[in-house]
Formats: C-alpha cells, sequence, structure tokens
C-alpha cells in the first residue's frame, strides 16, 4: 500500500485504541474481572478502506456515508494477452463483431 494509506491506518488504530483506553465503561469492566481474580486482554480487528477523492467534486452520501467512485472500466484484451491466455490453455470470451452477421 502507499506509505501514505499505511500512516492514516497507524494513525487511526491508535485513535481508536486511545479512545477505548480512556472509556470508563471499558475500565470499570477490567476492574470488575482484577476483582474476580482474571486479567482480561482486548483485541480489536477493523477493516479500513479508503477511497481517492476529487477536489472540487461533490461526494454522493448514502445515509451520511460517502459513495465509493464508480467503478473502472472493463479492460480490453489485445491480440497478445488472447494468444498468451491460449498457451496457458486458457480460453477467453471472444470480442462480439459488431455489425457483422
Amino acid at each position: 500500500m502507499d506509505p501514505v494509506v499505511n500512516q492514516l491506518a497507524r494513525d487511526m488504530v491508535e485513535a481508536i485504541s486511545a479512545a477505548v483506553a480512556d472509556d470508563a465503561r471499558v475500565e470499570a469492566c477490567r476492574e470488575r474481572a482484577r476483582e474476580a481474580g482474571y486479567d482480561l486482554k482486548v483485541s480489536l480487528e477493523a477493516a479500513i478502506g479508503f477511497a481517492g477523492r476529487t477536489q472540487g467534486a461533490e461526494s454522493q452520501t448514502v445515509s451520511g456515508v460517502k459513495a465509493l467512485p464508480p467503478a473502472r472500466p472493463p479492460i480490453e484484451m489485445t491480440t497478445n494477452d488472447r494468444r498468451f491466455l491460449k498457451s496457458l490453455r486458457i480460453s477467453a470470451d471472444e470480442p462480439s463483431e459488431k455489425g457483422v452477421e
């Protein structure tokens, strides 16, 4: 991944960890566990996704959540691509010929 994206993800993890550590409810639960003779260790897993933004363009939202950018157009397969796939014994969909009957 891009180093900027990696740094943003690390910053997000640190911010979430700090918020959880400072929450009085979390500390109260840990204290009750200590009193019962246990030591709690919490591990959180999160999926963080990043989408590029274009400047000046209004982002579409659905229920306050930003929509992902439109998908990229399909990649055109060249003759060399087809030849390579054929050498690997992989068949590719043949392109439809427009206007030919």
